[in-house]
């Protein structure tokens, strides 16, 4: 490997290849983590705008302290560690279906997983988290304060086929069915905002609205936009 790029790991998945990549950002000198999946990048921390403004939107909605938090969707950690910023958050569980990502965070070779390490209040836990909430066994005996998720690409464009139920009517009320009454769901979407899931959202769940977040994009020489998805328990 040469000094500005080295795979860090590479594992065989039942989702295909899975890779953890280090570099050095030409001109800057500013060090990338990336996760690849196939030939599908799943993150880089090039862009951790909106994993950031995901947490914090959902975590801005709610009042109260040790608040009962869960993060679907482990990747580079920038959402989890975001989380636990807050001071009023008394306990996060972070859900991952690969097993192979918790563990770069726990062997610290992704820089977020020395701060979640780090901090009582976290559990990383390894499992499917659409089969987590079709079982209806949720995520613990108490309901949750704030359910952020980040996983698919959009509502539209996923990971796996199997995912598409939890963006259904039906999917949706079995996520309100796992919050407490004036809590959040928030999910980021790498897409504009969809009228039709927000109308979805909206059978189930109260004050639902889409905030785009913009950031620049050095790669295409422009702004880029995702979307974050708020929804109340009413």
């Amino acid at each position: 490997m040469s000094a500005r790029f080295q795979e860090l790991d590479y594992r065989q998945t039942p989702l295909g290849e899975l890779s953890l990549r280090r570099r050095l950002e030409p001109g800057t000198g500013r060090e990338i983590h990336e996760i690849k999946l196939n030939e599908e990048f799943l993150m880089s921390s090039m862009f951790v705008v909106a994993e950031v403004e995901l947490a914090r939107l959902a975590l801005a909605e709610l009042t109260g302290d040790s608040l009962n938090v869960v993060v679907g969707g482990l990747g580079l950690g920038y959402t989890a560690q975001t989380v636990l910023e807050d001071p009023r958050v008394g306990s996060l569980q972070v859900v991952d279906a690969l097993s192979e990502v918790i563990e770069w965070h726990e062997q610290g070779l992704i820089p977020a997983g020395r701060t979640l390490a780090a901090d009582e209040r976290c559990r990383l836990v390894h499992g499917d988290f659409f089969d987590l909430v079709r079982s209806g066994q949720g995520f613990g005996p108490a309901l949750l304060d704030a359910l952020v998720v980040d996983i698919d690409h959009s509502p539209r464009h996923l990971l796996h086929p199997t995912n598409a139920d939890l963006y259904g009517p039906e999917g949706s009320r079995r996520l309100a069915d796992l919050i407490a009454p004036g809590g959040v769901f928030a999910l980021w979407s790498n897409d504009p905002p969809e009228g039709e899931y927000a109308a979805t959202l909206a059978t189930v769940f109260t004050d639902v609205r889409a905030e785009v977040v913009r950031f620049p994009n050095p790669l295409q020489d422009r702004e880029s936009t995702n979307t974050v998805y708020l929804a109340r328990r009413g």
